[in-house]
């Protein structure tokens, strides 16, 4: 063989392990926070029928603030959420609890919700139930796209 082929596979080696480093799909979790989404659901940004087969049969679902929304496309999307106990709110959470959640709904900023603002997620009362204490209004979150 060559110097000039050798050169050339080492080349197309180098040039193929840059692209593979490139294209690795790196997986990151986000920090929010998350309140309670209460009814009416229907209808809803994303599908505005009122359908309640759009909701998922476990009940966990949620509307997005506008952190996330994403004019629309944020629809559909399912995300992992758990809540992340802090010194200044020590029993807001049920440890060890991460739920998948669907998203159905855009509540934002101009909505009348004195907690609209930077609310990163609205959970159902099943899905907000399951991560926080009832007692909780709302939670800081730690988010991850599935």
């Amino acid at each position: 063989m060559s110097t000039s082929q050798q050169h050339l596979q080492w080349l197309s080696l180098v040039i193929f392990l840059v692209s593979l480093f490139f294209n690795i799909h790196t997986s990151y979790a986000d920090f929010g926070t998350a309140a309670l989404y209460s009814p009416p659901y229907l209808p809803t940004a994303c599908y505005g029928i009122r359908d309640a087969s759009q909701f998922p049969s476990s009940n966990l679902f949620a509307a997005a603030g506008d952190g996330i929304w994403a004019n629309d496309t944020a629809c559909g999307r399912k995300y992992l959420v758990k809540c992340i106990t802090s010194t200044s709110t020590p029993y807001a959470c049920n440890q060890n609890q991460t739920i998948q959640i669907k998203i159905v709904d855009h509540i934002g900023q101009e909505a009348s919700v004195l907690s609209a603002y930077n609310t990163t997620l609205f959970l159902s009362p099943t899905a907000f139930g399951t991560i926080a204490n009832s007692s909780t209004a709302s939670v800081k979150t730690q988010i991850h796209e599935t």
